[in-house]
């Protein structure tokens, strides 16, 4: 009974934050509840529903799964459940997808709890935004976006990889998560204009980590990426005023200069604060790309045939790679989104306020979108034509109108570049090692961290 509890308490760590601080009371919800019966009665379509009074220990024990596993019972892809006191919709697939990346149906504006603004986001950083100051908010992170400075992106990620084999080979083991969450700082701080001593790189690669690890957390977890984002933003701030203040001097081309120089769409400056928060949201993401390389080592390690297909790539392979990386492996559980107003959609009314939950995970692994979708099959990719909301590892939309992820070019660019070193050359053991990972746990990894030995260089450029 003492490790159940033990469990059942480490349960209850991962998902809480997510929804902490969202519920609207049971008033609202019992106005919500009573507007939605009356609406029934008038002839609105009846959701599925959760029988519990409240289904969040089951969010808490399913993780990844929890929507998925109840669209399926259901046999519906939109369901009503309750999560910490408050109404909420849940939706999986294509069509669910492109409905709840509709911006005149949905907003982010009070979607994000507070306790995840002040780990993983920043307070009111662009994920919070709506309408006309969205777009305009967007539009600086996509014009960071032109192939010239991708192509930066990837000559410095080369130069990371190649500065690391001296160091890995003179280790006895190299634990690949806390190595390339480094790498990846540092290419994320040249990238971006911000100077970075290398005395500095472990603190500032940790405490990006910290903050994405937050995201998940209560507890320690959830102090450590409070604290983590504090000193994250007073070093951002401080470079910012720098900048403005002409005491440093960064390319016109890069974040650095982008964020402390941008206007708002009222023609002012952004404070400080909010240029930091803006930058940081430029880094944090890079550095989080450490999840997916580690699990794209996991998959060379348990297919092998991978590696082969890797030094030729024929076709692009090593695109296809780094897609199935992306669809397969868990990364973001789900989204969420308010509706904005009240609108119908197939007999279901959706009411003003409500949160809904978007499901990434399930979408990603939607049998009706993916020919068996439980294996890893990176040649799925080989003719597949693209779709802004049947593959959503990071989100789904429209670039540049909504909200999907500014940083997806990069995080494909980094991923391609290191899958083509990481197969032709360099080379490595992997010794033996608890290479499990938890679908309850977010964001999880390899309980390792994937670990390497015996590195060395395959062969010189």
């Amino acid at each position: 009974m003492e490790k159940q509890g033990q469990k059942v308490d480490n349960i209850r760590n991962v998902l809480l934050p997510f929804l902490a601080g969202v519920g609207t009371g049971a008033a609202a919800y019992y106005t919500l509840r009573n507007r939605q019966l009356a609406e029934q009665q008038a002839g609105f379509g009846q959701l599925p529903r959760d029988k519990t009074l409240d289904n969040t220990f089951a969010l808490l024990c399913e993780g990844y799964h929890f929507i998925q596993n109840r669209c399926r019972r259901f046999h519906s892809d939109i369901f009503e459940t309750r999560l910490f006191g408050e109404r909420v919709l849940c939706m999986s697939g294509k069509e669910a997808a492109k409905l709840f990346y509709d911006t005149e149906r949905f907003q982010r504006k009070g979607a994000a709890p507070k306790r995840i603004q002040k780990t993983l986001f920043g307070e009111n950083g662009v994920q919070t935004m709506d309408d006309a100051a969205h777009k305009h908010r967007k539009l600086l992170f996509m014009s960071l976006m032109t192939p010239e400075r991708l192509k930066v992106l990837a000559d410095l990620t080369l130069e990371q990889w190649e500065a690391a084999i001296g160091k890995w080979e003179a280790m006895d083991q190299v634990v690949l998560f806390d190595e390339v969450q480094d790498m990846l700082c540092r290419i994320a701080c040249q990238w971006a204009g911000v100077p970075l001593e290398e005395t500095e790189v472990k603190q500032r690669a940790s405490d990006f980590g910290t903050m994405i690890d937050a995201f998940g957390g209560v507890g320690p977890r959830y102090w450590s990426g409070k604290r983590a984002r504090a000193r994250a933003e007073e070093w951002i701030r401080g470079m910012i005023e720098h900048i403005r203040s002409f005491k440093l001097n960064v390319p016109k081309d890069t974040a650095a200069y982008a964020m402390a120089w941008h206007r708002d769409i009222n023609g002012m400056l952004l404070d400080t604060q909010m240029a930091a928060v803006e930058l940081i949201n430029i880094l944090r993401p890079i550095v989080a790309i450490a999840t997916y390389i580690t699990f794209g080592a996991l998959a060379l390690h348990e297919h092998p045939e991978c590696r082969e297909k890797l030094r030729s790539n024929e076709n692009q392979y090593v695109h296809m790679f780094v897609q199935e990386i992306r669809r397969f492996y868990p990364f973001g559980p789900f989204l969420g989104a308010r509706v904005k107003n009240d609108f119908t959609w197939k007999q279901i009314r959706f009411i003003k306020g409500t949160l809904v939950l978007l499901d990434i995970y399930g979408i990603n692994h939607d049998s009706r979108l993916w020919e068996k979708p439980y294996e890893f099959r990176p040649e799925r990719f080989k003719d597949w034509s693209g779709n802004l909301f049947d593959f959503v590892p990071q989100g789904g939309g429209d670039y540049y109108q909504g909200h999907r992820c500014a940083g997806e070019w990069l995080t494909v660019e980094i991923m391609k570049t290191s899958f083509d070193f990481l197969t032709k050359h360099i080379e490595y053991q992997v010794p033996d090692q608890d290479l499990r990972y938890s679908l309850v746990r977010v964001p999880t990894l390899p309980n390792s961290r994937f670990a390497i030995s015996n590195v060395r260089r395959k062969n010189a450029y």
